[in-house]
């Protein structure tokens, strides 16, 4: 996923530890709009959540998440990224729980 992440959304920034036996089964990205993307990115179908005051956090579960959904949740990321659909007012308002 974040090499993915890394190849298609250049704005995004890595705030996870790379090596994955530090980082777990999470990997959280900064961005300035995290709040607003991550709400675009949930209306496209993919769940991740918000962390103040910028992190977009998406978490793997290998049970259940085979290697074509994570590369689908990138596509639809980088959807969201590359048209800006986080800029959508509907995105903006903040509620309590992400």
């Amino acid at each position: 996923f974040i090499a993915e992440v890394e190849a298609l959304c250049p704005m995004l920034t890595l705030a996870s530890p790379r090596d994955p036996s530090a980082r777990g089964s999470q990997a959280s990205f900064q961005f300035e709009h995290g709040y607003a993307a991550m709400q675009a990115l949930i209306a496209q179908g993919v769940i991740g959540d918000f962390r103040a005051p910028d992190l977009m956090r998406f978490g793997f579960a290998p049970l259940y998440i085979g290697a074509d959904d994570v590369k689908e949740a990138a596509r639809r990321l980088a959807h969201v990224m590359q048209n800006r659909l986080w800029d959508d007012s509907v995105y903006q308002a903040r509620a309590a729980v992400t």
